[in-house]
């Protein structure tokens, strides 16, 4: 099994039949079907099922393509790896962000980085946190810089400066804090909308306090949160950092001192694992 035999069963899959396959890959029909039949020879097992005139993906060929796809990312990846040997002048820097990351921490790093470094490209995927960590541990990236907190037991990390959560709104909302503060009784009552990343710790602290919590809305996008608030629609409780994604606005911030979920952004790379020297030289902007 190699990686040409892994694309094109997943070229297969993707077009949802051999015909097909064959002509976006250019290849001859019975050459496909062919190279099927060896490939599940070699496996021992059924990829697709021909036993009926509808395409059908077995278990195994489901299984086998998850596999490819994640062998075909890391066989690309390490052919980039492989060309960054002038003492990280040149090369592909791989990363994986947080939107949010990337909108309040990481345009500045970049841009320095691009200055003192023309020669690296960057290929960035914005992904969640969990997204992230997986991208890594497959070796697709090799720096994420994702939320903390997270199982600090297979990374290295780098903390940026950790942020409280504060309750944002339009001031047609009316909260009326002291000193711009709210506390958890007077937010009970109101719309809340929260991303759901936080959900479970926000709804247990509440319960902490023998309260409970309106959640209007739960997302797991940053930007249409605080649309909402923004218009209205409720209060949106965010790590203060995420205030900035959206400038201009007439959101308004109250933290929130009995909500004690300390949050911030955090540089992370698989321990005991090669980084080329594009990463070593990006992660020194962090130190």
């Amino acid at each position: 099994m190699d990686n040409r035999q892994l694309s094109y069963f997943l070229a297969i899959v993707e077009e949802g039949g051999i015909t097909k396959a064959a002509e976006k890959l250019h290849l001859a029909q019975p050459y496909l079907s062919q190279m099927l039949k060896n490939l599940e020879d070699e496996l021992g097992v059924t990829l697709i099922d021909r036993t009926t005139r509808k395409f059908k993906i077995t278990e195994a060929g489901q299984l086998l393509s998850y596999r490819a796809r994640q062998i075909l990312d890391l066989s690309e990846a390490t052919q980039k790896e492989m060309k960054d040997f002038n003492e990280g002048l040149k090369g592909v820097l791989s990363m994986g962000c947080l939107s949010t990351a990337i909108e309040t921490v990481l345009t500045d790093k970049i841009y320095d980085f691009h200055r003192m470094y023309p020669g690296i490209d960057f290929e960035i995927r914005q992904q969640t946190t969990d997204e992230i960590l997986e991208l890594l541990r497959r070796g697709i990236v090799e720096i994420g810089v994702i939320r903390a907190p997270f199982n600090s037991e297979y990374y290295e990390s780098i903390p940026l400066p950790m942020g409280t959560m504060v309750a944002v709104s339009s001031n047609e909302m009316n909260l009326r804090g002291m000193d711009g503060k709210l506390s958890l009784k007077e937010l009970s009552d109101k719309p809340l909308m929260v991303h759901r990343r936080f959900e479970k710790d926000i709804v247990e602290t509440f319960r902490k306090n023998g309260l409970k919590p309106r959640i209007l809305c739960r997302i797991e996008d940053t930007r249409p949160l605080l649309l909402l608030a923004q218009k209205g629609m409720g209060a949106a409780i965010v790590p203060r950092d995420w205030t900035k994604l959206i400038p201009d606005s007439n959101l308004i911030s109250h933290e929130i001192p009995e909500l004690s979920i300390n949050t911030g952004i955090v540089t992370v790379w698989l321990k005991n694992h090669y980084l080329s020297l594009a990463a070593r030289h990006f992660l020194e902007l962090f130190r």
